[in-house]
């Protein structure tokens, strides 16, 4: 019999927040038409790289980091509020906590995001990124921190995501339990993936499928 579970932290992008407002803005930043950066995002994916190449293909050469803090400092940086998140996002994390679960939201996002996230007063007992941690997924040391703040054994703790190489896989290999979430460009193209498949102790359409998978 498995242990009880105890804890589930959440990936951010693309299972809490859409990431179609940032990837307008930064289409708008650049110049470049929504559809084509669009496109290019899901060139990508498809091909299994990381999403911030679909930039340096719109730009190349781009120092992403300091477009982002030229972004900021023009106002035009990141922008976070309830019509970002998902509507399944604030019920399920709810009904977690109310289970008496440690729900932990922890991403790769920046320090500025985390404090976007934390201002949401979204229903998690923490709420932090890689950029406050100053460790980012999918290094194992992420996944540590994960399992600092949930407070319990790795294998009571659930990740939730939709990134099969910075979620499902590194989560597992740290000892925790994990749900793929058909969510956003990678969830979608991914979810029948046969690595994916075995990797994943779940895998879920929605959060609300995933409320019922770890309180039942």
């Amino acid at each position: 019999m498995r242990p009880t579970i105890q804890a589930v932290a959440f990936d951010v992008g693309e299972t809490l927040i859409r990431d179609d407002r940032m990837w307008e803005g930064w289409a708008n930043w650049l110049g470049v038409p929504r559809h084509t950066l669009s496109a290019l995002v899901g060139a990508v994916v498809a091909q299994g790289r990381d999403n911030a190449d679909a930039l340096r293909l719109a730009r190349p050469g781009l120092d992403i980091a300091a477009e982002a803090a030229a972004r900021e400092a023009a106002g035009c940086g990141e922008q976070l509020d309830d019509s970002d998140l998902y509507a399944d996002v604030r019920p399920a994390l709810s009904t977690l906590q109310a289970a008496g679960l440690r729900v932990i939201i922890a991403g790769n996002q920046s320090a500025r995001a985390g404090e976007l996230l934390r201002a949401l007063d979204l229903p998690a007992d923490v709420i932090v990124t890689s950029g406050e941690w100053g460790v980012a997924k999918p290094e194992p040391a992420f996944y540590q921190r994960v399992i600092d703040v949930a407070g319990c054994a790795p294998d009571r703790i659930v990740y939730v995501g939709d990134h099969p190489v910075n979620d499902v896989f590194p989560a597992r290999a740290a000892g925790l339990r994990t749900a793929h979430l058909r969510r956003g460009p990678w969830g979608h193209l991914w979810a029948d993936d046969a690595d994916v498949v075995e990797a994943a102790d779940w895998r879920a359409d929605t959060l609300a499928d995933l409320v019922r998978i770890v309180t039942t």
